[in-house]
């Protein structure tokens, strides 16, 4: 699970040129700081709370005892972080049943669920919610294609939002222009329309943050509003996240909101995020209303383009059988026709998913830093959520 050997190198290598948001943050070895200002919001927000049946430790989370089922769980996580040594320095795990109650909650070493960080890749998922609810109010649709929006012209003027969400626009993958702070989003996609496709669109898969940084751009363009303005107005404020819980281009600093890194600058603590994966595992309900449709979040689960070749991709560079729906990672082995349990983990060891079959949502949240590419952080984490997801669906079983 710890790359040290040669051939993880190489693949820890590979992600940091597929991995938009690994490229503007391999290079920081800033250690996670607590936000002061990073508290979970108020209950009647429709933020997941925790189960008032369950035991609670002097923190008051749920603290399962030595006999039960989560007490596996718990070995687990504390056998790998014993193992990583001083390159995982801590993690937590938070698991949410289908009422959003926190039904476990432990945190091994130096982490805590209200420690504010930058989440990477797992921001993709947020970013596709956000934009499932501007299909919902008719802003956009999941045909929209950048020549209507944007006024692209030529073969790139054929590009959907669906192509955007599911990575197969056939543009480049990466650029530049995405870590450039002193630039708005609206610079970095006009530089993004000037370099030339690597194939047509829906002909291949490349993981990586340019085609999210357009999709933001249709999103802007169609509303006449900022991207963290749009956030604050469909996402934050209707969950009761505090400011502090936006995207930024370098979220390690955290430095630059007006290019916005949409594919990875979120910065949210653990307590911050299980209201928005809440929505994704709800299908856009939650108590105060609706974002986006269920026929949109049904979307997101299945792959749509399946003939695609697969260029950049760090699930397989891992030698994981993934695919891609739109924002989010496909764990079942027939993507095509959609699958139960989806991901969205990030270059800091960052891992959400939902898994509707079994009833539950969970954030494994970590900042696990990057300067040794032989520390295998994003592999240690998928390793790591795969491991336990059979023991969380055990301790879920009646």
């Amino acid at each position: 699970m710890k790359g040290a050997d040669a051939k993880m190198t190489g693949m820890l290598r590979t992600l940091l040129v597929v991995l938009g948001v690994v490229l503007a943050a391999c290079g920081e070895s800033d250690a996670p700081t607590p936000d002061g200002g990073a508290s979970p919001p108020a209950p009647d927000a429709g933020v997941p709370q925790p189960d008032a049946g369950s035991p609670l430790d002097d923190a008051g989370t749920p603290e399962p005892d030595a006999g039960s089922p989560w007490a596996t769980v718990t070995a687990v996580l504390e056998a790998r972080v014993a193992e990583a040594g001083a390159s995982v320095p801590g993690l937590g795990l938070a698991v949410y049943d289908a009422q959003d109650r926190k039904v476990y909650e432990h945190i091994v070493g130096d982490f805590a669920p209200d420690r504010r960080v930058a989440v990477a890749s797992a921001s993709k998922m947020v970013s596709g919610t956000l934009l499932f609810e501007l299909i919902r109010q008719g802003r956009l649709s999941l045909d929209s294609t950048t020549g209507q929006v944007l006024g692209w012209t030529g073969n790139k003027a054929g590009i959907t939002l669906r192509h955007l969400l599911s990575f197969t626009s056939g543009l480049q993958p990466s650029h530049l222009c995405t870590f450039q702070s002193g630039i708005t989003l609206a610079d970095c996609v006009a530089s993004i329309a000037q370099t030339p496709q690597v194939a047509a669109p829906g002909a291949r898969f490349d993981y990586g943050s340019t085609h999210l940084q357009v999709a933001a751009r249709m999103a802007e363009v169609s509303t006449g509003k900022t991207w963290n303005a749009l956030f604050t107005e469909t996402l934050a404020q209707p969950l009761g996240l505090p400011s502090g819980v936006t995207y930024f281009t370098a979220p390690n600093h955290p430095l630059g909101t007006t290019n916005p890194l949409v594919a990875g600058g979120l910065r949210a603590s653990m307590n911050e995020y299980a209201p928005l994966l809440a929505l994704v595992f709800h299908r856009g309900t939650h108590p105060g209303g609706v974002i986006g449709t269920p026929e949109l979040f049904d979307a997101q689960a299945v792959e749509p383009f399946p003939g695609v070749v697969v260029g950049n991709s760090p699930a397989a560079d891992m030698g994981l059988d993934l695919r891609y729906g739109l924002t989010a990672w496909l764990e079942c082995p027939t993507p095509a026709q959609g699958c139960a349990v989806i991901s969205s983990p990030g270059a800091f060891g960052w891992t959400p998913w939902v898994d509707r079959e079994a009833g539950y949502y969970a954030v494994l949240g970590m900042h696990l830093q990057r300067d040794d590419p032989g520390a295998g952080v994003v592999s240690f984490a998928m390793h790591l959520s795969t491991e336990v997801k059979p023991l969380i669906r055990a301790a879920l079983a009646p």
